[in-house]
């Protein structure tokens, strides 16, 4: 465990790896976001069926999403380029959205099959939701990686740290016992 502390440590000090590092905590928090809401919405409240319900929840996490990975995970300030970074993004946020609706489609039919009582089938479309969202998220990461873009020198030099990180990483892992 040490280890691998140490490893996302070392990471965390190259450009590429610090923008990973805070794109996983968005991501983190994005989830949060939208699992709260598609509890409370469907679970709790019970405003609309399974599919709604996740549309609505990813739509309400894509918001700070968006802002948070633009301006902490890839240090981006000032307006948002319309063509160049919002309609990208939201792109993503939509396909996003119709997995995720598909997936909560799937999870009701999955209950209804199964005769599951209303938390079982809140604990089936949570878990459809964030599933659809897990299979994006490597994606995701690489195609705002290109939409933030930074400088190419930044970028050149960030890519040299993350490989020298790696060879580090693997001979510190051959190093072990």
């Amino acid at each position: 465990m040490a280890g691998a502390l140490e490893r996302v440590r070392r990471l965390y000090q190259t450009p590429s790896g610090r923008r990973l590092v805070r794109y996983a905590a968005v991501s983190v928090i994005s989830t949060a976001v939208s699992f709260s809401v598609l509890g409370l919405v469907y679970g709790v409240f019970r405003w609309w069926s399974e599919a709604p319900s996740a549309a609505f929840a990813n739509i309400v996490a894509s918001v700070p999403a968006y802002t948070l990975n633009r301006r902490w995970s890839w240090g981006k300030s000032g307006r948002s380029h319309v063509f160049k970074e919002v309609v990208p993004f939201w792109t993503m946020t939509v396909i996003g959205i119709v997995l995720s609706t598909l997936s909560a489609t799937g999870a009701h039919h999955f209950s209804n099959d199964h005769h599951l009582h209303h938390l079982a089938r809140t604990v089936v479309v949570e878990g459809a939701n964030t599933g659809s969202f897990a299979v994006l998220w490597v994606v995701k990461f690489l195609v705002l990686n290109r939409l933030f873009r930074v400088h190419p020198v930044a970028e050149m030099e960030s890519q040299a740290e993350t490989e020298l990180f790696m060879e580090e990483a693997v001979e510190i892992e051959g190093a072990e016992p």
